[in-house]
């Protein structure tokens, strides 16, 4: 019998309209755009910012695009999963919701949380999903709205993020391509790094939670970017040691966009070229479990079938990994 892997056959995407540029952000803080792109890299951010919107909205208009350009019937679709730490509400899921929204009747869903990893997460739980023999259709949606968590007060943090989510359609194959290989870990030292104090079952909401601007995500930025940087290259040249790649063989690398420093870091180490890796991030920020299929989504026509692929992310908690996946068709933008 022939071996069943999981691949990729489609992407669709969505940013909201409205953007936030480096130049309003300095009237907002002390800041500018030199300071932000010498640090940082990012230009400008997406941002989601009519009232009663949430992630499940920039979910659900990646994942229409995605079902257009994949011609998909919603009754074929198995399974919906969505990697957000931003989800609509404590519950229900932000998947249940997706389901809803596009008339999917056969599919169950469900949320998976790992912050900037989380799509990361979802490749290779996607994939054992369709090795299993059961689902034939997936769809994975990476997304966020990271500006329902940053202070804008805050200088270190404000201008790092934005709002932005992708969708990609998994499917069995028995061709020599799709998810390859993954190595994916968690070590839960993150904590003191990178969290939001108050919302969680630890710290309920209150008046003293709100009035201490305890609703806003923290992070120590030395300390997480250190990390970061180790983390995400040593994943990356594990994988690429164990399925013999090489920087004349890797086609692309696509990183996580947290900072354009650990992405140069992160490409020097492997010793590929620039013009072999994905970078968004001046026109995005950093979108959180949206970076990665919004990568696809940006540079889905420059792929070819048989092109190595390696995605890395590194996230909250800490979490971190790599995978190896071997490209399914030519992309060219529908």
């Amino acid at each position: 019998m022939e071996k069943i892997n999981a691949v990729i056959t489609g992407v669709g995407g969505y940013v909201p309209d409205y953007i936030l540029t480096n130049e309003e952000i300095s009237r907002m803080v002390d800041t500018n755009d030199e300071w932000i792109m010498t640090r940082i890299g990012v230009k400008e951010r997406h941002i989601l910012n009519e009232e009663g919107l949430g992630t499940s909205y920039m979910a659900r208009k990646a994942a229409k695009q995605l079902m257009q350009r994949t011609g998909s019937n919603p009754d074929d679709i198995d399974l919906v999963i969505v990697a957000t730490t931003t989800p609509d509400y404590h519950f229900p899921s932000t998947a249940s919701i997706l389901c809803d929204k596009l008339g999917l009747k056969h599919a169950f869903a469900f949320d998976l949380q790992a912050a900037c990893s989380g799509f990361l997460y979802l490749l290779e739980t996607g994939a054992n999903f369709i090795r299993s023999g059961r689902y034939k259709k997936i769809i994975l949606v990476g997304g966020d709205k990271m500006s329902s968590m940053v202070d804008y007060t805050e200088r270190a943090t404000c201008p790092i993020f934005g709002d932005g989510a992708a969708a990609v359609m998994m499917e069995p194959t028995t061709e020599d391509v799709g998810v390859m290989d993954a190595i994916l870990r968690t070590d839960g030292k993150g904590l003191p790094f990178l969290h939001m104090k108050a919302g969680g079952s630890v710290c309920p909401p209150s008046y003293f939670t709100v009035d201490n601007h305890m609703h806003f995500l923290y992070q120590e930025g030395r300390t997480v970017f250190k990390y970061a940087v180790s983390n995400m290259s040593d994943a990356c040249v594990a994988i690429a040691e164990r399925n013999n790649l090489t920087k004349d063989n890797i086609d692309w690398i696509i990183p996580h966009q947290a900072n354009l420093r650990i992405i140069d870091a992160v490409a020097h180490r492997l010793e590929v070229p620039r013009e072999k890796v994905m970078i968004n991030i001046e026109r995005y920020g950093n979108t959180s479990a949206g970076t990665l299929p919004l990568c696809l989504w940006d540079f889905e026509d420059k792929l070819k079938k048989g092109d190595n692929l390696i995605f890395t992310a590194f996230g909250a908690g800490f979490t971190w990994g790599a995978v190896y996946v071997k490209w399914g068709y030519d992309g060219k933008k529908q």
